[in-house]
């Protein structure tokens, strides 16, 4: 565990990829092979189901560090972080533990069944003999929260360094649906098949977001334009005469569609296709929310498969009889998938996702403002001659999406934020007027810099008129201009609206909250965008 921990500050307190990069590869080096395997797995996601409540955990800290419980409940906001929180109110360790990494995993899911004594028994042993920042780790472990900036291409990077071996091979063989009860080091990195299981993925290739217009990129001609299209973005993958289904948060998710399995008598085996899972109608693609229905369920009802059937858009051949594609220009590439996918029926849930033709940038920028017509939120542009690569890397594909869709509104609520804003008001609750009431129908809490955050904190605390908790009601004086992607209808919000990906695009400082948009205006927009 000692180990792991100073792996896990130097990696919490940098922001440096290169001082990452050299951590991880020099602990990936030294550590024994189980801890290597759990690292890769805690980091990629891929933690052990909680055995305790965090409620258990805020008592048993409290009681150990002598305090009472709400001061602990007034403590952790400030922190911003439980697993935080505890290590810094507990006493000095009395005793010293020496188990690796893998020792306290075993040890920790050993108590999902125990008796609430036996856990508690066992959690408060471990406080005793670690030192504070292995109960930093510790505690982690025991929440399973690890978000410290260590994205899986970074993590293949620094692997690839330690054991001198090609990293596009890595991120391949870290994909699927493995876990470490399910492999060993070995099974995984060292073994010389990597193809091992059938239903392995490619890793996603990522385009990064035009920040001006596609000028910059050169000549038009040397690029291919497809639509954007507002859905899951997914990899079908036909092998041994069966279908996986995966996303690009390598979630599998065959059995949530169904819709797809008649392609494992339409396509030869040996086939990936990267493409976007849409609801669509036969006709045109239907609103996200359709889709969203389906996304949360396992199993999807009759009523639902009817009511939103999925297809899946082909963007990309990654894999064609069994032959990796992906260095292959994409130019071919797209071709092959055309030739593929040419004599299929057309009730078939699969379809390519259509080039948009374009001579120009001019031509395409007009194109491109008519996405909202296609139910997409703009373009994806690819270079020809570019490879499928895994991750992000500039200069190959590139997104340029719409600019959001934005309205005025009044902020009414206000709540403190956590971590380092955790003294700061930054989560609020904004209306717009119908007649002369203000109807809340949306939360954000992104957009602002830090110095109009701290302006905003303090005229909250001049002009709370009603506390509610945490939640401060104040005076509706102050128009936010809220920006977002789609729009959609909702019975859960008295607005009878919510929206996708709200944030703060300004604060409208020139406007008097009577300039307000009204909820008419976004019924309009929700009629015509929803």
């Amino acid at each position: 565990m000692k180990d792991f921990a100073a792996l896990f500050a130097t990696l919490d307190q940098t922001t440096r990829t290169n001082t990452k990069v050299a951590a991880l590869a020099g602990y990936f080096r030294t550590a024994p092979e189980p801890d290597r395997l759990w690292t890769i797995a805690l980091f990629s996601g891929r933690r052990p189901k909680r055995a305790i409540t965090t409620t258990r955990l805020r008592e048993w800290a409290a009681e150990r560090a002598g305090i009472p419980l709400w001061l602990f409940e007034e403590s952790y906001p400030i922190v911003g972080d439980l697993a935080e929180t505890i290590a810094l109110v507990l006493p000095p360790p009395s005793t010293r533990h020496d188990a690796s990494l893998a020792d306290w995993i075993d040890r920790l899911r050993a108590l999902k069944d125990a008796a609430d004594a036996t856990r508690k028994e066992q959690v408060l042993s471990a406080w005793e003999g670690l030192t504070p920042l292995e109960r930093l780790v510790f505690n982690k472990l025991l929440t399973g929260g690890f978000r410290i900036g260590i994205s899986a291409r970074l993590m293949t990077r620094a692997l690839a360094q330690a054991l001198d071996r090609d990293e596009a091979d890595l991120a391949h063989r870290l994909m699927g649906d493995w876990t470490p009860d399910s492999t060993t080091w070995a099974d995984l990195i060292e073994r010389q098949d990597p193809a091992d299981t059938l239903s392995r993925p490619y890793p996603f290739c990522l385009a990064y977001g035009l920040e001006t217009g596609p000028e910059s990129l050169g000549d038009p001609a040397d690029w291919l334009a497809e639509w954007k299209w507002d859905g899951i973005r997914g990899q079908v993958i036909l092998r041994g005469g069966q279908i996986f289904i995966w996303s690009r948060g390598e979630e599998l998710m065959t059995d949530r569609f169904p819709d797809l399995a008649p392609l494992r008598d339409l396509l030869p085996d040996g086939t990936v296709i990267d493409g976007e899972l849409l609801a669509h109608d036969g006709d045109a693609p239907l609103p996200f929310a359709a889709l969203q229905k389906r996304i949360t369920r396992k199993t999807v009802p009759g009523k639902l498969l009817t009511e939103a059937p999925v297809i899946l858009m082909a963007y990309d051949l990654l894999e064609h009889q069994g032959h990796d594609l992906r260095d292959t220009p994409f130019a071919a590439r797209r071709a092959r998938l055309e030739t593929l996918l040419a004599d299929l029926p057309g009730t078939a849930p699969l379809r390519p996702s259509p080039i948009v033709s374009f001579a120009t940038w001019d031509d395409l920028a007009a194109t491109r403002a008519t996405a909202r017509d296609h139910r997409a939120e703009g373009l994806m542009l690819k270079r020809r001659s570019g490879p499928y690569h895994a991750g992000r890397r500039r200069g190959d594909w590139w997104k340029w999406k719409l600019d959001p869709l934005t309205i005025d509104a009044v902020m009414i609520y206000a709540q403190a934020g956590h971590g380092r804003r955790a003294n700061l008001y930054t989560d609020f609750t904004f209306a717009v007027w119908e007649g002369d009431t203000l109807v809340p129908f949306t939360k954000a809490y992104s957009g602002l810099t830090d110095a109009e955050f701290r302006q905003i904190t303090a005229w909250v605390r001049r002009n709370t008129t009603e506390r509610f908790g945490p939640v401060r009601q104040v005076r509706p004086e102050h128009v936010f201009e809220i920006a977002f992607e789609g729009i959609q209808s909702s019975p859960r919000h008295k607005s009878g609206v919510a929206l996708r990906f709200p944030r703060m695009a300004r604060w409208r400082q020139d406007k008097p909250p009577s300039q307000a948009n009204t909820l008419a205006d976004l019924r309009a927009m929700l009629a015509q965008y929803g």
